[in-house]
């Protein structure tokens, strides 16, 4: 997928998303205006007056969503949206100035951080599924994507097929290992590997270790733009899976 729709997607569903996630996590409007110092704030919402700070998750390499370069601070379409969040959280809690504190995430302990309360917003680029909904509640959809398998270029790969009895890299704690593993029944001799991030699954490739990677088509046509390696790698292959987009925050919370 090119940048430039990638640019017009996000615009498009940019306010939207911000307004809709905006209303979930600052719940109904009061019939009247009242100074939100005197209302009954619980949970994130209390703490977020108390402290005047929202905790940010971050992903440091989800391109086009949420990065870090090495310095300043995150940067994408999910940090974009949650500032726009953060903007009618404050006026929620009564219209003070919100410092933002960035945590780093990974795909293995984002879930876990939202729940234990260390993020209040998770921006990044997560799947919302039945399963993390038993944990996490999700923002309305801002993105759709899908797994698919990235090799080197000059691979005789080109789908799902074509790694019987070959070695796939997958990031851990993601969907796509979720994916890549349950098709071990139906692809013969397929073997799944997990590396903890996309630089170290694709150093796996490189090396040999694996034939190819599957992850999220779109953070891996954006990891090779941003990188500069389209000549040295492909994205090939059917979608295998169907990834719905949304921002993570506190299941259950009685905001």
């Amino acid at each position: 997928m090119s940048t430039s729709r990638v640019a017009r997607l996000c615009a498009s569903v940019h306010l939207i998303v911000a307004g809709a996630l905006a209303l979930l996590l600052a719940g109904p409007a009061p019939a009247q205006q009242v100074d939100a110092d005197t209302q009954a704030l619980s949970g994130v919402l209390k703490r977020i007056h108390d402290t005047a700070t929202v905790r940010v998750g971050y992903r440091e390499s989800a391109v086009p969503f949420s990065a870090r370069a090495a310095h300043g601070d995150p940067y994408g379409y999910s940090i974009d949206l949650c500032r726009a969040v953060i903007e009618d959280i404050a006026q929620a809690v009564g219209g003070r100035r919100l410092a933002v504190e960035f945590r780093k995430i990974t795909p293995a302990d984002r879930i876990e951080q939202v729940v234990d309360g260390r993020v209040d917003l998770e921006c990044g680029a997560t799947t919302n599924t039945a399963e993390r909904r038993e944990r996490v509640a999700f923002s309305p959809l801002m993105f759709i994507a899908g797994t698919q398998l990235m090799v080197r270029r000059g691979s005789s790969i080109r789908s799902l097929r074509d790694v019987a009895g070959r070695t796939v890299v997958v990031v851990s704690g993601t969907t796509n290992e979720q994916v890549l593993r349950g098709q071990t029944s139906r692809v013969r001799g397929l073997r799944v590997v997990a590396a903890p991030d996309y630089p170290a699954a694709l150093a796996e490739l490189d090396r040999g270790g694996a034939d190819a990677f599957a992850g999220d088509n779109i953070l891996l046509a954006a990891y090779l733009a941003e990188h500069g390696l389209q000549r040295r790698y492909a994205i090939v292959g059917e979608l295998l899976s169907y990834e719905p987009y949304g921002l993570m925050f506190a299941r259950d919370d009685a905001l």
